[in-house]
């Protein structure tokens, strides 16, 4: 009996790159080219409200390509790099029957990983457990619990903020309920996408002209009104808490609307923790595998056209692979 032969992988484009490099831009132009679609791939566009400070594309500037993964859960939710892998899951199996090519705009790492590398069987949460940690760090101080992941596991307590109260939780709750560190558990057993073939693109523009960048756009964020959407946060009693708030700018700009802060100071500590972010995405993605780099920003037509050479390149190969049969949606144009 002959047997069908399992069916080749599509193209799954990933752009990876610090903040203010252009992802975005680049994503929609490679979408205009090959009839693609853009998925976030970043921890902060998950949550609803959060906007201007978490980058998300406005209208305008999607041109009126499809977009995924953004506004998922109010700011009080938990959200995890599993749950994402999840979602994006769906959002895979969507775009695959419609024909269109994926295209990831990656400002967080984990997630990418989590999605094409997939992630350890950790064991599931528990609502007692978290409470007994979250009450001790309330009777002891916020670096309490990143004293106790040291002593359970120093590699994780390494890799995390002492004050990412959130990450600490989960890693001592995995390794009380696995009865191993957590980066132990990390090592064992991922499940990989199947069906995909990634094809990585990074930006990285020079030091000098991404900070600049940054600061321009800082500019333009608050002028844009980031002010106002932090007041409006507020005004709807969103806890100050939860985990959005912990993101760049919004904890100053609250100072700030507190009378704690004045706004230059506020904006100046904005620009130095973005270039601080910026140098610490660009270390993880240079761990990457099979990364083309480009050298320079998205929204640079030299840049987008590199890029788009790259996926014609990877997408005619793929094709020729299945013996010509890839969707015509995400075919190379013809003028690459």
């Amino acid at each position: 009996m002959n047997r069908v032969p399992p069916a080749p992988p599509l193209p799954l484009v990933a752009i990876l790159g610090p903040t203010a490099s252009g992802k975005s831009a680049l994503g929609v132009s490679l979408a205009e080219r090959f009839g693609g679609e853009v998925l976030a791939c970043d921890s902060t566009q998950v949550y609803r409200g959060f906007d201007i400070g978490t980058a998300k594309a406005t209208a305008a500037e999607r041109r009126g390509i499809p977009h995924h993964l953004l506004d998922l859960v109010e700011p009080s939710e938990l959200f995890t790099a599993g749950e994402y892998r999840r979602r994006a899951e769906i959002a895979l199996g969507d775009l695959r029957e419609r024909g269109r090519l994926p295209i990831f705009t990656v400002g967080t790492g984990l997630y990418l990983r989590a999605l094409l590398e997939g992630l350890a069987d950790a064991p599931v949460r528990s609502a007692e457990l978290r409470t007994r940690l979250e009450a001790r760090a309330a009777a002891r101080g916020a670096e309490y619990l990143h004293r106790v992941l040291a002593r359970l596991d120093p590699a994780a307590a390494q890799r995390i903020a002492p004050r990412d109260q959130q990450k600490i939780v989960r890693a001592i709750e995995i390794c009380v309920l696995a009865g191993k560190p957590v980066t132990e558990v990390h090592r064992a057993g991922p499940d990989p996408l199947a069906g995909f073939a990634p094809i990585r693109i990074g930006l990285a523009p020079a030091r000098v002209a991404l900070h600049a960048r940054i600061e321009r756009r800082t500019a333009e964020m608050l002028e844009r009104g980031w002010l106002d959407e932090v007041s409006e946060l507020i005004r709807r009693g969103v806890p100050t808490e939860s985990k959005p708030f912990d993101f760049i700018g919004y904890r100053a700009l609250r100072e700030h609307l507190a009378g704690r802060m004045n706004l230059d100071v506020a904006s100046a500590e904005i620009l130095h923790a973005t270039r601080r972010y910026a140098k610490r995405q660009m270390t993880w993605f240079r761990r990457e595998p099979d990364v083309s780099w480009l050298a320079g920003f998205g929204d640079d037509p030299e840049i987008a056209e590199a890029a788009a050479r790259l996926v014609a390149a990877r997408v005619v190969s793929l094709a020729h692979a299945a013996n010509s049969n890839a969707p015509a949606a995400v075919r190379a144009p013809a003028d690459v």
